[in-house]
C-alpha cells in the first residue's frame, strides 16, 4: 500500500479564493482533511474533492490530532492538515511536526496568506513607508500563552515600526496602554476584524480610543490591531524605485 506525506496547508485569511493554487490543488486531491474548525471557514472546504472525509480538529488535543493524521495515512489516504492563514505563523505546527518526526512520518508544508496582508489590502495601505518604517513586526501581547520578556509588546512597540498585533483583541485595554506610551495617544491605529470574510470590518481610530472603539463594535476576538507610520495619511513619502532621477539596471536617469 502506498503511503503519502501529510500536507500542512495554509487556508489563507478566510475568503475561499485567497488560498494558494497549490493549496487548492492539495484540497482537491485529498482523501482526508483535518481542518482547524474553530478558525478555518467552511467555505474554504469547497475546494475539497468529491467523497473526501472532512474532520474538524476544534475539539482535539495535540496527540489526538497527530493520531488522526497518522491513522488516515496508514490507511493509504492522502491527508491534508488545513490551518488558517499561513501555518508557520501562530499555527502550532512545530509541535505537530515534532511528533510526526518521532513516528518517522513524512510531511510537507504549503504556505498561505496571513491575515496581516489581507488587512493591508482591505485598508489599502503599505506597511513599509520610505523614510518612515522599513520594518513590519508580527507579534501578540502576553496572555494565556506567555511571550518571552525580550519580545514583550512594550519592547517591540518602542521601535515605533509598523506592527500587526495578533491574538490580542481580548486585551484591548492593555494593548492601548502600551501603544499610547510608544506611538502616542493621538496616533492612528486600525482594527481589522475577520478580514476577507463576509463579516469583514476595518476601523481606523486613535490609540486613545482603541479599547472603547472595539467595545462599541463588539470586537473582542478574530481581529488584528495594526499600528505604525503607514496609517498617517498626511505623509507623502516616496521611494527611490520610481523616482525619475534614480537609475538602476532597467532604467536610466530621465
Amino acid at each position: 500500500m502506498k503511503k503519502y506525506p501529510i500536507i500542512f496547508t495554509g487556508a489563507g485569511p478566510g475568503a475561499p479564493d485567497l488560498i494558494t493554487v497549490r493549496g487548492m490543488k492539495a484540497l482537491d486531491a485529498a482523501d482526508y482533511i483535518l481542518y482547524a474548525g474553530s478558525l478555518v471557514p467552511e467555505a474554504v472546504l469547497t475546494w475539497a474533492g468529491d467523497g473526501v472525509q472532512k474532520v474538524s480538529s476544534a475539539g482535539m488535543h495535540l496527540e489526538e490530532i497527530v493520531d488522526a493524521m497518522a491513522h488516515a495515512r496508514n490507511k493509504g489516504l492522502k491527508v491534508v492538515r488545513l490551518h488558517t492563514g499561513d501555518p508557520s505563523l501562530y499555527g502550532a505546527i512545530a509541535e505537530q511536526m515534532l511528533l510526526l518526526d518521532r513516528r518517522q512520518i513524512p510531511y510537507e508544508v504549503i504556505p498561505g496568506v496571513t491575515a496581516a496582508f489581507a488587512a493591508a489590502a482591505a485598508l489599502k495601505v503599505e506597511y513599509t513607508v520610505p523614510e518612515q518604517s522599513q520594518t513590519l513586526i508580527f507579534t501578540r501581547i502576553s496572555g494565556r500563552t506567555p511571550v518571552p520578556e525580550k519580545e514583550s509588546l512594550e519592547s517591540l512597540a518602542a521601535h515605533k515600526a509598523s506592527m500587526a498585533i495578533y491574538l490580542s483583541a481580548g486585551m484591548a485595554e492593555q494593548v492601548q496602554k502600551i501603544l499610547a506610551a510608544a506611538y502616542g495617544p493621538k496616533a492612528p491605529v486600525a482594527v481589522a476584524y475577520k478580514v476577507s470574510h463576509p463579516e469583514e470590518r476595518t476601523i481606523v481610530t486613535l490609540v486613545e480610543r482603541l479599547a472603547q472603539t472595539m467595545a462599541e463594535n463588539g470586537i473582542n476576538r478574530l481581529a488584528l490591531i495594526i499600528v505604525g507610520p503607514f496609517l498617517d495619511t498626511a505623509q507623502d513619502a516616496r521611494s527611490l524605485l520610481y523616482d525619475r532621477t534614480f537609475a538602476h539596471g532597467y532604467r536610466g536617469k530621465t
